[in-house]
């Protein structure tokens, strides 16, 4: 009798050792299969757009910033399809994109134009790709005023001003700048364009004569652009995405993972659509200081994601 009872006990122990690593097993392939598990994204690359004149760098740096604290992202792909736009913006999409680069590859992929700010924020990714017709460059700095002196004259319209130093309204638009008003803003820009130069030489690792003798405003085609060091491959969005992969050591295939526009950030989007065709006739008569391609007003860079 307790023969039978000890084989019983054995074979109750062998079932609960078995159940036991059985139940371990289907643990294991619970977690590795769950959301949360970095082995089962662990072939996810995260694409960002940046689209029309850089305005504000909120949306793109939170996206940079969500991607890269993401452990199933193995890499970012910055599609940029932008003529530039404010400085600040364009200088915190840089930074973000500079500290990300450390903890994962940051590939630009260049759509129709990528050009001022739009190269700006690119030359600090780990690699650039653009078609051979991208429009690019434009290095430079650009401010423009809103002239209404001889308008007002004719239609009998004064402007009186009181201000607490002599540059308080520089750039009003009832007067033309003075000497000494154009020395100071001269002076602006050309400090905004040496942080404009000293930003590439600083993300392409390109020597400064070389970007000086191209920071003059000019753009140029993606295929010359790669000549000139400015871009590293030529390709579409999909050889980017091969780029990021080799970078990245992913081997198959991966998931593209696009940052989506919020219902705010679409909306934001519809008002500055509508303020960009009264801007196109004011033409910022605050005198906005800009790293912009101006020549963008009759191509369509509008892409939808």
């Amino acid at each position: 009798m307790s023969s039978k009872r000890h084989s019983i006990l054995i074979v109750m122990i062998i079932i609960l050792v078995v159940a036991a690593v059985l139940g371990s097993t289907m643990v294991m392939v619970m977690k590795s299969l769950s959301p949360s598990s970095a082995f089962f994204f662990s072939q996810k690359i995260g694409v960002i757009p940046v689209e029309g004149t850089i305005s504000s760098s909120q949306t793109v740096t939170s996206h940079l910033v969500k991607f890269r604290k993401d452990a199933s992202i193995r890499a970012i792909v910055l599609k940029i399809n932008s003529p530039g736009g404010g400085i600040a913006p364009s200088q915190e999409i840089y930074r973000e994109i500079e500290k990300t680069v450390p903890v994962k590859k940051v590939v630009v992929s260049m759509g129709t134009v990528a050009a001022s700010g739009g190269y700006y924020i690119a030359a600090a990714a780990s690699k650039i790709v653009a078609n051979p017709g991208t429009i690019t460059g434009s290095i430079g700095v650009i401010m423009e005023f809103l002239r209404l002196e001889d308008l007002l004259n004719k239609i009998g319209v004064d402007l009186e001003i009181m201000k607490s130093g002599e540059f308080k309204d520089m750039g009003s638009p009832d007067r033309k700048l003075t000497a000494r008003e154009r020395e100071v803003l001269d002076a602006m820009i050309m400090d905004m364009q040496r942080q404009f130069v000293e930003a590439i030489v600083l993300g392409r690792k390109l020597p400064l004569e070389h970007v000086l003798q191209i920071a003059d405003g000019r753009i140029f085609s993606g295929a010359r652009a790669k000549e000139l060091g400015l871009v590293d491959v030529l390709g579409n969005f999909e050889d980017a995405v091969e780029l990021a992969k080799e970078l990245t050591g992913i081997e198959g295939d991966v998931t593209l993972v696009y940052a989506r526009k919020s219902r705010l950030e679409v909306f934001d989007l519809l008002l500055e659509t509508g303020a960009r065709s009264i801007a196109g006739a004011l033409r910022h008569p605050e005198g906005r200081v800009e790293y912009r391609w101006g020549g963008v007003s009759g191509l369509d860079i509008k892409e939808n994601y």
